[in-house]
């Protein structure tokens, strides 16, 4: 019997191990398709990066 391996993945100090699920409406989730289109990335991470402008946004 042969047993898979895991393949070792990069290490990181942060894991994103919490999904979280949204409801949008049509328009917001053009934009964001808009967004990670012309950034070439992907929804998850246009969608990191706005919590990260607005937090800061707020701290100043």
């Amino acid at each position: 019997m042969l047993v898979a391996k895991k393949k070792p993945g990069p290490k990181t100090d942060n894991p994103m191990d919490t999904m979280l699920r949204v409801r949008v409406d049509k328009i917001t989730l053009e934009k964001l398709d808009d967004s990670a289109k012309e950034l070439n990335t992907s929804r998850s991470e246009i969608i990191r990066k706005g919590i990260h402008k607005i937090h800061d946004d707020l701290k100043k």
